[in-house]
């Protein structure tokens, strides 16, 4: 009787082994499914170079998900409509990009986007910044996936990018449209205006005071404008930090200050300016601190043009005219 019990339970042991095997297996093999389904052969695809490689893509993508800001605005401005993008945490979305991406899939932060979620919306096209290289094969399966360079001049992103979405003449109209822009500015100033030494600096809850030297790409569309920036921002690379007792660096005949609309940055700003430090300023005194958006901050053909309407509205009519 014993003998009988115990290969009966040999017997279920067996059979319960082998359905948990299969079990496994099947599961196994639909992970597997999940994760290469979506890239399939692109038939007329088109080869791009990148940094990781190359990518062949298709011609008119329908499905694109970005995973930096920049490239995100700027694809909208290329008349490409991205289905998912990813975002700094607690940074509020730019002004000119809110009712866009209101309507778009998020898709996590910047640093950690969500590779489920970019799985199950079967993108057709991933383009990624150069800071997400480490999880480029696991996006490549997914779907062709482009890593682009980040070049220091805000004009060679956008080339790279219309390059790679095959926009190339609407990106050279956009530009050609800024320069446009840049020498209708550089008319309407006064000469004394465009010898003034501006500088520019970030207040924020999080690190205080910095200081944009030449290396940030602000810079250089005040440079197309032939405006100058003070000697001690030479002292700056892209953005400085600096201390309260340092802040007469940021002193200038104008001073634009770069700030967001987020509460705690608010009081940040508030309680610096009424610090003695800031009141004994020259700049402060003569009444040319002008608070301006974090769009200074976001190198995309929107904000570049948001950066010109600043100029236009504060130098123009501040001293365009006598």
């Amino acid at each position: 009787m014993l003998t009988s019990i115990s290969l009966h339970r040999l017997i279920h042991l067996i059979l319960l082994s082998i359905l948990i095997v299969k079990l496994v297996s099947a599961c196994s093999a639909t992970h597997d499914i999940n994760i290469t389904s979506y890239k399939q052969p692109i038939e007329n695809c088109r080869t791009v170079q990148h940094i990781m490689g190359s990518a062949c893509i298709p011609r008119n993508p329908q499905r694109v998900v970005i995973l930096t800001l920049d490239s995100f605005a700027n694809s909208w401005a290329l008349g490409i409509q991205p289905i998912a993008f990813n975002y700094f945490p607690r940074v509020p979305i730019p002004k000119y990009l809110q009712g866009k991406a209101d309507r778009i899939e998020s898709i996590g932060s910047y640093n950690s986007p969500n590779i489920e979620k970019i799985l199950r919306l079967k993108p057709d096209l991933i383009i990624s910044g150069s800071e997400l290289k480490g999880i480029y094969k696991q996006l490549s399966y997914i779907a062709p996936t482009v890593v682009l360079n980040t070049p220091p001049l805000w004009t060679e992103m956008l080339e790279e990018l219309a390059q790679v979405l095959d926009k190339q003449e609407v990106g050279r109209k956009l530009i050609d449209r800024y320069w446009k822009r840049v020498e209708k500015l550089k008319q309407t100033l006064a000469d004394r205006c465009k010898t003034m030494e501006v500088s520019i600096a970030d207040i924020s809850s999080e690190y205080g005071i910095g200081a944009y030297g030449e290396k940030h790409f602000s810079w250089s569309v005040l440079k197309d404008i032939g405006l100058q920036r003070p000697k001690s921002h030479n002292l700056f690379y892209i953005n400085t930090l600096i201390s309260k007792e340092k802040i007469s660096d940021i002193d200038g005949d104008v001073l634009f200050v770069v700030s967001s609309e987020r509460e705690d940055d608010k009081k940040t700003l508030n309680k610096l300016k009424q610090s003695p430090l800031w009141l004994h300023l020259e700049v402060v005194q003569q009444n040319k601190v002008y608070v301006v958006d974090k769009h200074w901050d976001n190198p995309d053909i929107f904000a570049i043009n948001a950066i010109l309407d600043d100029l236009e509205k504060y130098l123009v009519n501040g001293c365009g005219q006598k």
